[in-house]
């Protein structure tokens, strides 16, 4: 890609790497998440933590930044990117919105595990895909109760949905970034990986913290 594509990265990154659980604890509630229940900065250990009202609003913000991000890029594509197909554009600003929230610059690159903010940078790059994976995960989460199962399955099937009913065209990069988004959601959780495969892992709900 050209190089003014690096300012959509950057702005992107930028949007991506707000983190948003860590703020609204810290003023609500005058805590540091990291220093609560599993440490992550994300909607699921900041219910956990008891902002049940919290939890809902990162989530939603870190969706939001998400999508602010993708939209921002399709808005700058055919200024700064006349040549470049604007879906691919997309993809580079979903992808670093992505890889700002897992490692924003203003907590040393200790963020979250990127489910929510994944949800929202496709829910405007692949919205029908977006909205089938989440599905998925509300099925997976209501199910078994363990919130790692369900986002790992969910991105999991997100390309598989996005291959099906994203219309042409389709570049190679917005292939290749759904794919890699979908997989970098996965190994950020790894350590719930590993519990549930010994059944050690969190149910939501249960009283125990995360």
């Amino acid at each position: 890609m050209p190089l003014s594509s690096v300012w959509v990265a950057l702005l992107a990154y930028l949007l991506g790497s707000i983190p948003v659980g860590f703020l609204l604890v810290l003023f609500v509630r005058k805590q540091d998440i990291r220093k609560v229940g599993s440490g992550n900065i994300g909607a699921t250990n900041v219910l956990r933590s008891g902002g049940k009202g919290l939890g809902a609003a990162t989530f939603v913000l870190d969706a939001i930044k998400g999508s602010l991000a993708v939209a921002l890029g399709a808005w700058m594509a055919a200024p700064l990117l006349p040549g470049v197909p604007q879906r691919s554009v997309e993809a580079l600003a979903a992808l670093f919105a992505v890889l700002g929230h897992m490692f924003p610059l203003w907590l040393h690159f200790r963020g979250g595990k990127g489910v929510a903010t994944g949800f929202g940078v496709f829910l405007v790059a692949a919205p029908i895909a977006a909205l089938a994976a989440i599905t998925v995960f509300a099925f997976v989460l209501a199910l078994t109760r363990y919130v790692s199962l369900a986002s790992i399955l969910g991105a999991a099937v997100f390309p598989v949905f996005a291959w099906f009913t994203v219309s042409e065209p389709r570049p190679t990069f917005f292939i290749a970034v759904q794919i890699t988004v979908a997989l970098l959601i996965i190994l950020k959780h790894h350590p719930n990986i590993r519990r549930l495969l010994a059944g050690t892992e969190h149910r939501f709900g249960a009283p125990k913290a995360a």
